[in-house]
């Protein structure tokens, strides 16, 4: 018996190490997608979120090839200057002939949109890391209800933007 018992042991604490093992590494790769999503999102959200000290106004899109649109520029907040053209990511968010609030990017000519609509739609890259995260935190961590509170958070990003937009 007590070649038994020690086998069942060793038995028990394999298990223990592999199912910790397992949720390191979903914690880890769960992490990973988050963070991506995260840094996907700033590059543009920091623009509409940290607004003070930067160049705010609207852009009227007079034209849009090669995956940007340009129009001219008037200004809304103190310290910034018209000017003839800035360029807009051209997206389904921006459509030639239309005027939308921006923010000028710094030491650039480059525009991205501002208020609720370009707030969320800069959010959108996180929308998406959450959704796939919510997949791998129910298979690999089987932690369910954490899985359906992250995809219902992604899907509600994802439809606030696109109502939005």
């Amino acid at each position: 018996m007590p070649a038994s018992s020690a086998s069942r042991k060793t038995r028990q604490g394999t298990q223990a190490v592999l199912r910790f093992g397992r949720l390191a590494a979903m914690g880890a790769v769960t992490a990973l997608i988050l963070i991506a999503g995260v840094w996907a999102s700033w590059g543009t959200a920091q623009h509409v979120l940290l607004t003070k000290g930067r160049e705010r106004g609207t852009v009227e899109v007079t034209r849009c090839d090669e995956g940007m649109c340009r129009g001219p520029y008037t200004p809304v907040s103190e310290g910034s200057k018209a000017r003839e053209s800035v360029e807009i990511e051209d997206s389904v968010a921006v459509a030639e002939g239309r005027t939308y609030a921006v923010v000028l990017k710094p030491s650039s000519g480059e525009a991205v949109r501002s208020g609720a609509g370009g707030m969320l739609y800069a959010w959108v890259p996180l929308s998406g890391a959450l959704l796939l995260a919510s997949v791998v935190v129910a298979g690999g961590l089987r932690r369910t209800r954490a899985a359906w509170v992250m995809a219902v958070s992604g899907i509600v990003l994802l439809t606030a933007a696109f109502v939005a937009v």
